[in-house]
């Protein structure tokens, strides 16, 4: 069969969306032979697009094509761009994210990932344009889509309990840490070497991700500010670029407590870079306030960085005990477990030990493989 997949996200710096689309296709590129794969992308560059075609490996792939589609806004591609081409040229099921393409041909069997549903639950936190248009759609492309699939056991509990979606219409597979990074180079040398690329401290407390404010980053800073006089030496490095729906309250809280020679934010940090970034930090927190999985506590976890994490279930769905939790609108037991973690170096050890052990439990090859198979099984 062939299988259309939406992969505008590649090549944009969208951390861990691009990430599950860029995993699976290039574990795609491996495992399957037999089907058709049609990549989608309204990236028209033909640099940006012969990059692509070389990190996901499907350069001499005679299954795999790119098909760059150009249009004015995102919208307009899905809701134009893209339909207008399945109809001359259909395929037999489509993978997207989120919101679907409405008007293709009901033959065309549709599978839809969602990462999370949070914008239900924290709209505050959510620009009104981009609030207005997920109340209207998600709803739609629900009853549009044949699969839903959802990053986690606790992401497909959510969308069936909040939207009433049929159980048997909805999967589930967990998101992974990419080949890359797992064989990427964290020796000392890699992690002096962005020290200096970045402009980082020598020992620091790390958070890397988007800088949204469902990811609860001022109770980080402030967390810190608690913490800091019983931790000589020893920074906070937010990075993360300051894109769609940053988080104002970041600068307001480095100001609040005068921090500004405390707090680094190094932007938005190479993925050849972000492995050895991890590997240099003495703790990684990762505070949300909601997620639908959280693939930086598995990226953490696998260079042997002890992880302190929002204590929210789809945390505790993929860490299980080999993180500490915390209460993540409590910033004094956050500060007290940075404390902790901080000076007792066998507790640090242990938790270093289980969770390169835990993230064994998770692979690129057979989530692909689950997601596969559910394409698969739709076109029958």
């Amino acid at each position: 069969m062939t299988i259309g997949i939406d992969i505008r996200l590649i090549g944009k710096k969208q951390t861990g969306s691009e990430g599950v689309f860029f995993n699976i296709v290039k574990e795609l590129a491996k495992i399957d032979s037999h089907n058709k794969f049609k990549l989608f992308t309204d990236i028209t560059d033909e640099k940006i697009l012969e990059k692509i075609k070389k990190d996901l490996e499907i350069e001499n792939k005679n299954n795999f094509e790119i098909v760059s589609l150009p249009t004015t806004n995102k919208f307009s591609w899905n809701f134009w761009t893209l339909q207008r081409y399945l109809r001359k040229n259909p395929v037999n099921v489509y993978l997207t994210q989120y919101i679907t393409p409405f008007f293709v041909p009901q033959k065309i069997k549709i599978a839809t990932i969602i990462h999370d549903i949070s914008f239900n639950f924290f709209p505050q936190f959510i620009k009104k344009s981009d609030l207005f248009f997920l109340k209207i759609l998600i709803p739609l492309t629900l009853r549009r889509a044949d699969k839903v699939l959802a990053v986690s056991k606790f992401t497909r509990y959510e969308i069936g309990k909040y939207y009433n979606t049929d159980p048997d219409k909805m999967e589930w597979f967990h998101n992974a840490v990419s080949e890359d990074f797992l064989k990427a180079d964290i020796s000392l040398e890699k992690i002096k070497e962005v020290k200096e690329k970045y402009n980082l401290p020598d020992k620091f407390i790390l958070y890397v991700g988007t800088l949204q404010p469902r990811k609860n980053i001022p109770v980080l800073i402030e967390a810190y500010n608690m913490a800091k006089d019983k931790l000589p030496d020893t920074k906070l490095v937010i990075a993360g670029g300051k894109g769609h729906n940053y988080d104002p309250r970041i600068d307001e809280t480095v100001k609040k407590y005068n921090l500004e020679k405390d707090v680094f934010l190094p932007g938005f940090i190479d993925e050849e870079d972000k492995a050895a970034v991890m590997a240099g930090a003495l703790i990684f927190s990762f505070p949300s306030l909601y997620e639908g999985f959280g693939i930086p506590i598995l990226e953490a976890m696998s260079v042997g960085v002890p992880v302190i994490a929002s204590g929210i279930l789809p945390h505790r769905e993929i860490a299980e005990e080999a993180v500490l939790f915390f209460d993540p609108e409590n910033s004094e037991e956050l500060s007290q477990k940075i404390i902790l973690l901080s000076k007792d170096d066998n507790l640090r050890e242990k938790l270093a030990k289980d969770g390169k052990r835990q993230v064994k439990n998770f692979s690129w090859d057979r989530s692909t493989q689950k997601v596969l198979a559910v394409l698969e099984k739709m076109n029958r």
